[in-house]
């Protein structure tokens, strides 16, 4: 069996796979720092975890008196936010791609140190067991230079400045969905709290929406999406770094226009603020559509993911109306299977023999 685990910045998923890529159980712990809640299978019970280590060690009892201790699984996986340029592929975890995921650390600060400690966790309790990690930017490590340059100066890209993508493991997934039937110019919209879009030709990202991070791009729940830079500094010296960086992250896209980041929500609404903030979404997502089809030089299907994606039929159907001038277009539906594709990355690296 394998266990996958999916640190956030205040919460841990976990997940068992079997060999068929099987679900056996799963479950998270959410609220870690406070009050919190851990769920695993049909169960569900209140607790404090002090940090992301306190919340992986009572994890780790459950799945033990549920009858999967650590020595059950032949392997872990993870989830890893972040490579930057150097982890562009699945990989097993060994000391120097541990030290790979820790330089890259200042691109993810709120996420590459919780995906961390899951690997610590994990040598503590258990050092012979293998481990994996899949990186949320590698798929888009197929993207072409044009596509990830900014055009700066060379220094400033030379210091790691410039379009990485994130959702890439969601991605991912979704190509493997479509086994021998994937579509050659598949325009991917993963849609949720976080979302952005991917150009995925014959099952390689050549473009992406988010960029250098998981701001940049369409209106979100509580991210703006793309701002002009000279806005950002005005912004910045109107309120400072800090604040600008809470209210552009926290504080903007649905929120900020509709007073409320749930798209259910603005959804059963039928004021003026949330008829608009439903437009906005769909009209960025829209435009920025349009972006990844001239990369791909056509479209021959659109795929739908994440919980906006796959819940929302009033938000595809939207989009999809601004993008009627290109005829028909098959329309797929897709869930969310992240945690099995880690799954899948691990169980390929181990018959590779890695």
């Amino acid at each position: 069996m394998i266990l996958v685990l999916n640190a956030g910045s205040s919460s841990i998923k976990v997940a068992v796979f079997d060999r068929n890529l099987s679900s056996v159980i799963r479950g998270a712990v959410t609220r870690i720092g406070s009050d919190g809640e851990m769920k695993l299978g049909d169960t569900c019970r209140q607790i404090t975890a002090l940090d992301h280590a306190d919340a992986l060690a009572q994890m780790f009892a459950a799945l033990a008196d549920a009858g999967y201790p650590l020595s059950s699984f032949t392997a872990a996986a993870h989830r890893i936010v972040h490579g930057g340029a150097i982890l562009t592929k699945p990989a097993r975890v060994t000391p120097q791609v541990i030290a790979a995921i820790e330089s890259v650390v200042p691109l993810a600060p709120l996420h590459n140190p919780n995906n961390l400690v899951g690997i610590t966790a994990l040598l503590a309790a258990a050092p012979a067991l293998p481990q994996y990690c899949s990186i949320g930017t590698a798929f888009h490590a197929t993207n072409p230079a044009i596509a990830v340059r900014y055009a700066i100066p060379q220094a400033e890209h030379d210091a790691g400045i410039r379009r990485y993508g994130f959702h890439g493991i969601s991605y991912a997934s979704l190509v493997a969905s479509f086994g021998d039937a994937l579509p050659a110019r598949l325009l991917a919209l993963h849609l949720g709290n976080g979302a952005s879009l991917c150009a995925i030709h014959h099952g390689k990202s050549i473009a992406t929406s988010m960029g250098y991070s998981p701001l940049s791009g369409l209106t979100m729940g509580t991210r703006a999406g793309d701002i002009d830079g000279a806005a950002v500094l005005h912004i910045a010296r109107e309120l400072g770094v800090a604040e600008t960086d809470e209210m552009l992250n926290n504080e903007s896209g649905l929120k900020a226009l509709a007073g409320d980041s749930d798209m259910q929500n603005l959804l059963a609404r039928d004021d003026p603020e949330a008829q608009f903030a439903i437009a906005h979404f769909c009209y960025w997502a829209a435009r920025h559509a349009g972006s990844a089809i001239v990369a791909m030089g056509g479209v021959d299907a659109v795929a739908f993911t994440g919980g906006i994606g796959e819940n929302a039929a009033p938000i595809r159907d939207a989009i999809m109306g601004h993008l009627a001038f290109l005829g028909e277009i098959p329309v797929h539906v897709v869930p969310t299977t992240e945690e099995k594709q880690i799954a899948r990355d691990a169980l390929a690296l181990i018959a590779a023999g890695q």
